[in-house]
């Protein structure tokens, strides 16, 4: 249905964990061992155990439908393991990176790529958010662009940087009253910038993918604008507002990033004293 925003990503995590071992399979017999077996491959595969654990939560939704509907006595997927712990991405580009990554995007002959890039980074928006962005969320007069809906179901107001604001101008004449960043697709409006993304790492000399070491995902350019928050002195609670977090533990990772602003403090406070 419309009110579960991670339908697409349930698709495609059928289609690239479920389907291959499982698709051809006759319900009945589909076994634990079998979907045990998918969900070490995944993990084999250097999966986070964030997706592993969503792989199973997706396996045991569709087999307690299966017995639902009176198909299958028992579900297969009751009690399935997932080992390891949840680790949470942290990287971000690193002040020498950032540089070679801003020479990179400005180099990047696709300027509707290049804008995209440029504004997941300076919103701090979510993929599919910067994607989808339309003229309508946006006042460029007091610089806000208010989103109705974000993937954890609340909506979000995020503030427009003069950058930001600069970028969006020049977008205005092309684009104005559609999306912001059209696309040829059913959407109507660009759906996945990683072939793009990948470029301009490549030209940048970072390293590429969620798989790859010390590799970067475009997801990563929003924690690259809560490091820097942090790193220029913001609290994590003016940092997980602007990222729309719901939790304080998804804010948690900027606090043992860079102490540099605590530090300040406190030498400034010992030096006073002294």
């Amino acid at each position: 249905g419309n009110k579960k925003l991670s339908w697409r990503d349930d698709q495609q995590r059928f289609r690239d964990y479920l389907q291959k071992p499982l698709g051809k399979r006759k319900l009945s017999t589909i076994t634990k061992s079998m979907l045990t077996r998918v969900l070490s491959d995944a993990e084999r595969q250097g999966k986070s155990v964030g997706t592993v654990r969503q792989i199973r939560a997706l396996a045991s939704s569709l087999f307690t439908k299966a017995v639902d509907w009176g198909y299958l006595p028992a579900s297969p997927a009751t009690d399935l393991k997932v080992s390891g712990t949840s680790v949470s991405r942290d990287r971000f580009l690193q002040p020498d990176e950032l540089a070679r990554f801003f020479e990179a995007v400005v180099a990047e002959p696709n300027e509707t790529v290049r804008d995209l890039v440029l504004l997941a980074l300076l919103t701090g928006a979510r993929r599919s958010n910067v994607c989808a962005m339309h003229w309508r969320e946006i006042d460029l007069k007091a610089g806000v662009w208010k989103i109705k809906r974000t993937k954890n179901g609340e909506p979000q107001t995020i503030t427009l940087s003069p950058e930001a604001v600069e970028i969006l101008r020049a977008r205005q004449a092309a684009t104005a009253n559609g999306f912001v960043f059209p696309g040829t697709g059913k959407t109507g409006h660009i759906a996945e910038p990683r072939k793009g993304f990948a470029r301009i790492l490549e030209r940048a000399g970072i390293p590429h993918g969620r798989d790859t070491e010390n590799g970067m995902v475009l997801h990563d350019l929003r924690r690259t604008l809560g490091s820097w928050q942090a790193r220029t002195g913001a609290s994590l609670a003016i940092i997980g507002k602007s990222l729309n977090h719901k939790s304080q533990q998804a804010t948690a990772i900027y606090a043992r990033l860079d102490l540099d602003p605590v530090r300040q403090s406190v030498n400034t406070a010992t030096a006073a004293m002294f």
